[in-house]
């Protein structure tokens, strides 16, 4: 792979999301490959924990917004929208303990991704941001469901409006990360975690994922149908197109509400 490396050391899987020129912004070849590494660790039974890191300066600045621009048909969109179906299908119910360790930024889809984990750690001045509103999309990658059910639908609603970039401190804080470290001590928080996690029945906590796993799977589904079909007619309003312009000649966008 690429843009995707994983290594696997006795229980534990580490995935390390690898295009740091581009701060791990995910393109389509890289969201294929995140796909294909989440579904045959998840198939590993000797995997009992899974760690998801970056390469480079950055977690993931979230989506490809070159690659945004670029025309994409209707079924070059479905391609991607069930691509980032499948990320975060996989990555949230795999019955495996997961652990997303944040250093630098988690933007977009980067954060809607890290979100999904059990266990997500960051360094006080990384920078969090659910930015979609910034280019006139929504959240997608479950989002929705990822900010609600760690900070509830008004506190979610909020940060999505706000779009506002939030600080490791401030996000654990609020409750959207778990823990929050020294910078450029979250590989030695993991450390700690795992060990921690190693002195305990692993497999009665993964028991427990998966029960709890499975009776929000519906709602997960149906959350990621929705921001299907609500990134499309996003896509399509003159507002996202004045959002990318603006993003990619760093100005503020004017936005017309169409």
């Amino acid at each position: 792979m690429n843009y995707v490396h994983c290594s696997i050391e006795k229980e534990t899987a580490t995935i390390r999301l690898n295009r740091p020129h581009a701060m791990n912004a995910l393109n389509m070849e890289m969201m294929q490959e995140l796909s294909c590494c989440l579904k045959e660790v998840s198939r590993d039974d000797d995997v009992n924990i899974v760690v998801m890191t970056g390469e480079g300066p950055v977690f993931s600045a979230g989506g490809d917004i070159k690659e945004m621009m670029s025309a994409m048909d209707e079924a070059q969109f479905h391609t991607v929208m069930d691509t980032i179906t499948d990320i975060a299908l996989y990555f949230y119910s795999m019955p495996k303990l997961t652990i997303a360790a944040i250093h630098g930024a988690a933007a977009g889809l980067g954060l809607s991704i890290a979100l999904a984990a059990d266990f997500v750690l960051c360094e006080t001045d990384s920078k969090l941001a659910m930015n979609f509103i910034g280019i006139g999309l929504i959240p997608d990658g479950g989002g929705h469901f990822m900010l609600e059910r760690r900070l509830g639908a008004v506190k979610a609603k909020k940060v999505i409006w706000d779009g506002k970039v939030i600080s490791g401190a401030e996000a654990a804080e609020m409750g959207l990360v778990d823990r929050s470290v020294s910078p450029d001590a979250v590989q030695q928080e993991v450390a700690y975690l795992l060990k921690e996690l190693q002195q305990k029945p692993i497999q009665a906590m993964i028991k427990t994922k998966k029960i709890m796993a499975d009776l929000h799977r519906p709602q997960l589904l149906k959350t990621l149908e929705l921001e299907k079909q609500g990134q499309q007619k996003m896509r399509e309003s003159t507002d996202h197109q004045e959002g990318v312009r603006a993003f990619l000649e760093k100005r503020k966008p004017v936005f017309n509400q169409q």
